[in-house]
């Protein structure tokens, strides 16, 4: 089963590659299409995702765009970070694995389904938010291809001895 947050990230992401997908069929003449009426760009026929690995086979086509959106976001990244052109359309081809990315990408949402179904779901924090208890691209990645590695920041030290001004420091 996959996690809430996780599937709300996918389809976050998904949306980023909305306008990749499909047009809608040409009004009859003298009718005029919601998306001309409001200036939006037509849409190709949405065609049935394929060559998924990972994410369910069954997943709406509008629930992968958002997912891929949420992907996209949390590292910073448009849709040719990870899906390859087709040289003879130069548009994304989408079910294409000719990018490493592509797989590495496939391998990280494997990590954090793992890390969400089989260790989050152990943390009882009474204080933690549901939200609290998954993770996500982001919690890594936040907006950057490479997660940031943590330092922690140097602090002042505090000895016993920097209470009494006559004391020695341990030895």
């Amino acid at each position: 089963m996959q996690s809430p947050l996780f599937l709300a990230a996918i389809f976050t992401l998904s949306l980023a590659t909305q306008p990749l997908f499909g047009q809608q069929a040409p009004a009859p003449a003298g009718q005029t299409t919601p998306q001309a009426q409001s200036g939006a760009r037509p849409r190709h026929p949405q065609t049935k995702p394929v060559n998924l690995k990972v994410l369910p086979k069954n997943i709406a086509r509008e629930d992968l765009v958002k997912i891929m959106r949420s992907y996209a976001g949390a590292l910073g990244i448009e849709c040719n970070f990870c899906h390859a052109v087709n040289p003879a359309t130069h548009k994304l081809d989408f079910p294409s694995d000719a990018k490493d990315d592509k797989t590495i990408a496939r391998t990280m949402i494997q990590m954090t389904q793992t890390i969400n179904e089989q260790y989050m779901t152990q943390v009882h924090d009474p204080d933690a938010m549901p939200e609290d208890k998954h993770v996500t691209c982001g919690t890594c990645h936040r907006g950057h291809t490479m997660p940031e590695h943590f330092v922690l920041a140097a602090e002042p030290r505090h000895h016993p001895s920097d209470d009494d001004e006559g004391a020695q420091a341990p030895q």
